[in-house]
């Protein structure tokens, strides 16, 4: 008897499929024909899931937030209360979060590859704007409430503006993604993951 595949675990696998045609050529290549032949699968068998390219683009965008929220809210799960620790195990641990959004590995290497082709797309793609925004907005609000928690515990300076200190740490953020996207033999996961730790050390309180 052939194996019976749920829906939704079908879509996933073509979403990966997604995934792969991007990497390797871009988000022009992920025609319904070419994801179908990276998954395996007819093309009609896609189109069974997903009725035009801009539909399965779509929902490819989508997993993909979701996935990176997922695993960002399991981090912060795994970290706990911080309050009790020194200001500078505070920002480590801090960083470790936020690192989560950096292509350090392969997994997230491939998910700011992709992640970076949506969001230009989305410059003159209505398709995408919404979840362009939508991410947009996410990331700084994970970073409005990293800095927020530093500052209520004594991590980071009390004097300091969070509405600046967000959009400057987001941008460095973004800034070291495209960076080691495009240029990964200038900027790689070592140099991101110092910088981030170093600009979060920047900010710690003044030694009395």
């Amino acid at each position: 008897m052939p194996k019976q595949i749920d829906a939704s675990t079908r879509r996933l696998e073509v979403v990966d499929a997604v995934f792969r045609v991007v990497m390797r050529g871009g988000l022009e290549r992920a025609s319904l024909r070419t994801v179908a032949d990276e998954a395996g699968l007819n093309i009609g068998s896609v189109r069974h899931y997903f009725t035009s390219q801009q539909e399965l683009m779509r929902f490819a965008m989508q997993a993909m937030l979701d996935r990176v929220s997922a695993r960002l809210l399991r981090r912060i799960d795994e970290l706990g209360d911080v309050s009790a620790l020194p200001p500078t195990r505070q920002r480590q641990r801090a960083a470790d979060v936020l690192a989560e959004l950096l292509p350090l590995d392969e997994e997230r290497h491939a998910e700011v590859t992709v992640f970076i082709d949506f969001v230009t797309a989305a410059r003159t793609n209505a398709t995408f704007a919404d979840l362009a925004a939508k991410a947009a907005l996410g990331t700084r609000a994970l970073v409005r409430q990293t800095l927020t928690r530093l500052q209520q515990t004594a991590g980071i300076r009390p004097d300091l503006d969070l509405d600046t200190e967000t959009e400057r740490l987001t941008a460095l953020m973004d800034g070291l993604g495209l960076n080691a996207i495009l240029h990964p033999e200038l900027v790689g996961a070592d140099t991101c993951d110092a910088v981030l730790r170093a600009h979060l050390d920047s900010l710690r309180p003044a030694r009395r």
